[in-house]
């Protein structure tokens, strides 16, 4: 653990940490199922490892050497040495109804299907963000896990990350802002893909049709796969579906925000037109609440205003600023007798030794997830919502998705959480759901 990590996470946070930590080492072994054995299904499943008593007993992928390999870190990681059951299919996997505990890291266009039988089946989830890749799926995952009565964490972990819990109880709890009423959240990483490789057959331990599955299947390219997709709004729902989510959320958490009643956005590609991606480079999204806005920024070319806060979110109060990111955060008062407050990323080295060597892993989130993971678990035990359970996180992507599309139509969505409709506006209402490729079809959350 490095040192400066450990003073500035609170007492309080360390203890309620420890407390979850002891709670899930004195429950039962679980069976554990891993859907999406890429970057972030390996680094979820191996932070459960480190926390809980798991079995980790079938893994699915439709890519082989990935599965493979996802295999043998896991068989030299879990406590029985033993390696899992290798499924192709996720269907076939969960058809076994003997797992207790699902996760899922496949790209956003599965997330939903996936989801949605692995509840059938019995399990509890663990879903990767965006929750869905359109809002209609989005709304359908969270009618099934109310549905089949099952605790669904969404992969939102900055509501689990340690120095961000900090903030929220030493700065806004005790309301040292004041009155908020305008945020900024953004993204300045130059994470756009900017190759242009040509078409090329798929590699033989890929199924790519199922890869596809019910979206367009698109000629096949190294942009597709491995972890290259989201340059394509065909899967994903770009830089706005992948890290807006986790910004929106933090500071909805953050400050107890619902959903906004207005969104709207503009942007494109302005900067790079060469590249084969179909995302934008660079787009605005203001997503208007009762009493304060959340105006959302990315460009992924140029220098950060702020390269200490290059993907992160502000909060302006009457009394003092508020700046959160995944490494730290900052509070600065506006005159008056409070001092400054900030706080880092906690470090775990000490008890978790893997974490300093773990190919891919993000080290500074490392103790986030393992705090989401616990979180989760204990509201299992305690038949209880996560602290991001599936309607938080379907708030929070569904309105990412539909930033994306006010940028489509090129006009403001008013939007009635009530009835999920926008509100007067057909043909805004019309594309809430994306057409899927047969065989495949859409859930309904009517009737899932």
């Amino acid at each position: 653990m490095k040192r400066r990590g450990f003073l500035t996470t609170s007492a309080a946070t360390l203890g309620a940490l420890a407390a979850l930590k002891a709670q899930a080492a004195d429950g039962p072994v679980r069976r554990v199922g891993l859907i999406g054995t890429g970057w972030y299904g390996k680094v979820d499943l191996l932070r459960l490892i480190q926390v809980a008593p798991v079995e980790v007993v079938s893994l699915c992928d439709v890519d082989s050497k990935m599965l493979t390999e996802a295999a043998d870190i896991v068989a030299s990681r879990q406590k029985s040495g033993k390696r899992p059951r290798l499924y192709s299919d996720y269907r076939k996997m969960l058809a076994e109804k003997d797992l207790d505990l699902v996760l899922i890291a496949t790209p956003d266009h599965w997330h939903a299907l996936a989801m949605i039988e692995a509840v059938k089946s019995g399990a509890h989830v663990y879903v990767q963000k965006p929750t869905g890749v359109d809002v209609i799926e989005s709304q359908a995952m969270l009618a099934a896990a109310r549905k089949y009565n099952k605790v669904v964490q969404v992969g939102t972990q900055r509501r689990s990350t340690p120095h961000l819990i900090d903030a929220r109880e030493r700065v806004v709890k005790r309301g040292l802002l004041g009155k908020v009423a305008h945020i900024d959240i953004c993204c300045y990483y130059h994470m756009r893909a900017k190759e242009n490789p040509p078409d090329s057959t798929p590699p033989d331990y890929l199924d790519y049709e199922m890869w596809a599955g019910p979206a367009p299947k698109m000629p096949f390219n190294s942009l597709i796969h491995p972890r290259k997709w989201r340059a394509y709004m065909e899967y994903g729902n770009g830089i706005v579906g992948d890290m807006c989510v986790h910004m929106l959320d933090m500071v909805r958490w953050t400050l107890d925000l619902g959903w906004p009643r207005r969104i709207s956005s503009s942007g494109g590609i302005l900067m790079d037109k060469n590249s084969r991606a179909n995302i934008t480079d660079t787009q605005t999204a203001t997503f208007e609440f009762d009493n304060v806005n959340a105006v959302w920024t990315h460009r992924s070319w140029g220098d950060a205003p702020d390269p200490k806060f290059p993907w992160a979110g502000i909060i302006y109060g009457e009394n003092g600023t508020l700046k959160m990111s995944v490494n730290n955060f900052e509070f600065m008062p506006r005159g008056g007798n409070a001092k400054p407050i900030s706080g880092e990323a906690l470090f775990e080295y000490a008890k978790y030794p893997k974490d300093e060597t773990e190919k891919d892993l993000e080290r500074h989130v490392a103790s986030a997830v393992r705090g989401h993971m616990l979180d989760w678990l204990a509201a299992i035990d305690e038949n209880k919502r996560p602290v991001a359970d599936i309607e938080q996180g379907h708030i929070s992507s569904a309105s990412c998705i539909l930033a994306n599309l006010s940028m489509k139509l090129g006009r403001s969505l008013q939007w009635d959480p009530m009835t999920h409709r926008v509100v007067g506006d057909e043909e805004a209402n019309k594309l809430l759901a994306r057409p899927y490729r047969g065989p495949w079809v859409h859930p309904d959350p009517e009737s899932v």
